[in-house]
């Protein structure tokens, strides 16, 4: 079965010194790299947010950072503005192998809806096209790696078992957030859609 590997989010901003850093995040890019060897494709994932995004706390006067608000899709965390289309913090971390990827996808570019997932924006409606691209190629067994564990990663992979691809998800090449035990909600949820944990 042709196995395709999705990298979620390897970007600076989510890696130590980032503007929303998930700890220990750059310590996964060697053996992500590794990976990438053992699979027929590879998809990274890459946030892309314009400066007036909807999920940044400082476009809502008065929030704090990782406050949860309610917007017409649902909850929604308020995250300090990061991967701001444009900036530095936005780039792949610069040890990643990019050149080993067949395609980028994009998300979380409308400023009025967060995109965690690598399949659907937050509405679990407006698709990336993702899963289109995969099955016009066959792949149908996925594994993902990256950040964040418990949000972009989880999300990411639930989605792809929901679509009915083989979902898989390295635990050792991904870190969490583990926001208010964010981390162990997401294994249980992942687990219940049938992803599998290694």
């Amino acid at each position: 079965m042709p196995r395709a590997l999705i990298v979620i989010d390897m970007q600076i901003d989510f890696c130590p010194g980032g503007a929303l850093a998930v700890a220990g995040g750059d310590g996964i890019v060697g053996p992500i790299n590794a990976l990438m060897a053992d699979f027929d494709a590879v998809v990274l994932t890459q946030d892309w947010h314009p400066a007036d995004h909807a999920s940044f706390a400082a476009n809502h006067p008065g929030a704090d950072p990782f406050s949860l608000v309610q917007m017409p899709y649902g909850p929604q965390v308020l995250w300090p503005a990061h991967c701001v289309i444009g900036t530095k913090g936005a780039d792949f971390h610069p040890g990643l192998d990019r050149d080993r990827a067949d395609l980028v996808i994009r998300k979380g570019f409308r400023p009025g809806i967060d995109s965690y997932s690598a399949f659907f924006e937050n509405d679990h409606a407006t698709p990336t096209g993702l899963a289109g691209y995969l099955r016009d190629r066959g792949l149908s067994d996925l594994t993902f790696v990256g950040l964040a564990h418990d949000f972009c990663v989880a999300w990411s992979a639930i989605d792809a078992a929901k679509l009915g691809f083989t979902a898989t998800v390295i635990e050792s090449a991904t870190r969490a957030i583990d926001l208010d035990g964010s981390r162990d909600r997401a294994r249980a949820d992942m687990a219940a859609a049938g992803v599998r944990l290694e």
